[in-house]
């Protein structure tokens, strides 16, 4: 494994570092690929490199667009857009849980609860099982005042809630869902930058605590303390990187045949309407790959400002692509048994959906099928409806297999949960 701190690449050193004194970061709060909508700053003001408008064309179609603002509270469940939603025959989709502001990635316990984490409200949530089935399930605030407590993940009666910095880890938290529960810090050794640093966290097969750390900013020469994925011991120890160049994942689990990682990562913004596209790759050699940021983008398109000198076979190819600009975040392996057999092992994939493209594009949940080499994948569409006469009715953040086999489907925008159920 590499250590934190230690460079992946040495090749064209002195242009790393020229890259690397004009994308330190400005001063500015930041954004990034879901950021809230922020006015487009007049020409003659300076643009600093981690706002997700660096690099943005000052005129034609480009210069209006800007990220999507969320509705500010959570959609009532009866105006929820379900009948919008469109699933492969044979399957059925319904509302889960409602009234969850903001709701980002999930976890599941094995008595049922669903945690789910939030970006922009501060709050971390439990959805309490529904024995009765009467369609009516609880959910209860557990945790608030944190800061971007995106990251979600349960292990052995503990909750890691992973806000922009640290990693907390709430104990025997079944028996503290009234938000009586007091953290213990796992980990602190993690940047600030607001830019990419929400956190998806998972506890992978060799009980590892698995973190991204993104770029900070849509197109910069990252430190070295950026633009990867490190795991540590669950205690927070033990920390080391295990991929390098990765822009900004938000999403990622492991195959359950081959325990290999595989993840999402959305792609620099800017370029143009159609490349590069978001990446999904699969992690064979930890410690040793480079996936290209910000060097080599979707595999086959060097970077204008910084691809000089480079060429992207130098880099881990993905294994499919996900489209342009489509934000590609949560990412499971369907571990169930409920889904007819040609969906058992392929990944799904939820894309929450372009902005800074004039035709908007995801705004879906895909299936992703890992191919006979078990490094390439084809994607097919799963869940279709969020986008409606290119605006969007629903983003899509992340994907869950639940205990029973069905997919739970977590709507920042709507602040909801859906279940998608086959046969029943």
């Amino acid at each position: 494994m590499t250590p934190i701190n230690q460079p992946i690449l040495t090749r064209g050193l002195a242009a790393a570092l020229a890259g690397l004194s004009l994308g330190l970061m400005g001063s500015g709060p930041v954004a990034a690929q879901e950021t809230p909508a922020t006015a487009a700053p007049p020409p003659s003001v300076q643009v600093d490199r981690g706002s997700a408008l660096y690099g943005r064309p000052e005129g034609g179609a480009a210069a209006k667009l800007a990220p999507v603002a969320g509705p500010p509270l959570a959609t009532a469940a009866a105006k929820l857009p379900l009948d919008k939603l469109k699933v492969p025959e044979g399957f059925k989709i319904e509302v889960y849980a409602s009234g969850l502001a903001n709701a980002r990635e999930m976890t599941q316990a094995p008595d049922g609860t669903l945690y789910v984490g939030t970006r922009t409200v501060g709050k971390v949530y439990a959805v309490l099982p529904n024995p009765d089935g009467d369609g009516k399930r609880a959910v209860k605030t557990i945790a608030t005042g944190l800061h971007r407590p995106n990251g979600v993940a349960y292990h052995d009666g503990a909750l890691y809630v992973a806000e922009l910095s640290k990693i907390w880890r709430y104990d025997d938290i079944a028996n503290h869902l009234d938000g009586a529960a007091k953290p213990t810090l796992v980990y602190d050794d993690l940047p600030k930058d607001e830019a990419h640093g929400w956190k998806f966290i998972a506890i992978g097969p060799d009980n590892k605590l698995y973190v991204p750390v993104g770029a900070p900013g849509n197109i910069v020469m990252p430190p070295d303390t950026h633009a990867q994925i490190r795991r540590m011991d669950l205690d927070g120890k033990n920390a080391e990187v295990v991929a390098r160049g990765v822009r900004n994942t938000v999403g990622f689990d492991w195959n359950p045949k081959t325990k290999q990682l595989w993840f999402t990562d959305n792609g620099r913004d800017w370029v143009s309407e159609d490349i590069p596209n978001d990446e999904l790759n699969v992690l064979t050699e930890p410690g040793k790959q480079h996936f290209g940021y910000p060097y080599c983008h979707q595999g086959t398109f060097t970077d204008p400002e910084y691809g000089w000198g480079h060429a992207c076979s130098e880099f881990t190819a993905p294994a499919a692509l996900l489209g342009p600009h489509t934000a590609s975040l949560g990412l499971r392996f369907y571990t169930g048994t409920q889904f007819p057999e040609a969906y058992r092992d392929a990944m799904f994939v939820a894309r929450h959906g372009s902005w800074n493209r004039t035709t908007k594009l995801g705004g879906d949940v895909v299936v992703a099928k890992p191919g006979p080499d078990g490094k390439t994948a084809a994607v097919e569409p799963f869940l279709t409806g969020f986008l409606q006469d290119n605006k969007y009715v629903g983003r899509p953040v992340d994907v869950l297999v639940a205990k029973d086999g069905s997919l739970l489907v977590s709507d920042d925008y709507n602040g909801a949960i859906y279940r998608v159920s086959y046969g029943r």
